[in-house]
């Protein structure tokens, strides 16, 4: 039963929530298929406090996902194309303990759900071409859209671009 997990939309004062919740997921999920100084790099471009207010202003909403009053995971999306009505799941991470208990689709779900309701047709992601998260979005409707190579300072993430139509 999924009853006593709760959704909330991130705010500045989440942030080091958000920081904590990343440093433990980060090097576990990609541990596997970066090196540590390419992990380290990103994550101090991508998640100190300074970083997280920005993309909070700029462009990206936070959800994070609870149990009672525990956080379990986090995720981002923005508006990507006004034409197509697209969006994008910036970050979707579950703390290492809770994942493989269907909480990561609860989350998309939940994500999906709040894409729709801003008008959101489609609903894109990046994941990398060795991450094994690629099968679990395969299962939850996306599929490989195209390939796209983004450099992060001097450091590359190849990843595969999956979309799914809402």
């Amino acid at each position: 039963m999924m009853t006593n997990y709760t959704f909330r939309t991130a705010t500045i004062a989440d942030i080091s929530t958000i920081e904590k919740l990343a440093l433990a997921t980060w090097e576990p999920t990609y541990k596997p298929i970066l090196s540590k100084e390419q992990i380290d790099y990103m994550f101090g471009v991508i998640y100190t406090p300074e970083a997280l207010q920005k993309q909070m202003q700029e462009d990206q909403t936070f959800i994070l996902l609870f149990q009672q009053e525990e956080p379990l995971g986090f995720a981002s999306y923005s508006l990507i194309n006004t034409n197509e009505q697209g969006y994008k799941l910036n970050k979707i991470y579950l703390l290492p303990a809770c994942q493989g208990k269907g909480l990561g689709r609860l989350l998309l779900s939940h994500i999906e759900e709040e894409v729709r309701k801003l008008g959101g047709r489609v609903l894109d992601l990046n994941v990398n071409k060795y991450n094994k998260a690629k099968a679990f979005y395969e299962t939850c409707g996306y599929h490989v859209h195209r390939e796209e190579d983004i450099p992060i300072g001097p450091y590359w993430m190849n990843d595969y671009v999956m979309r799914k139509q809402l």
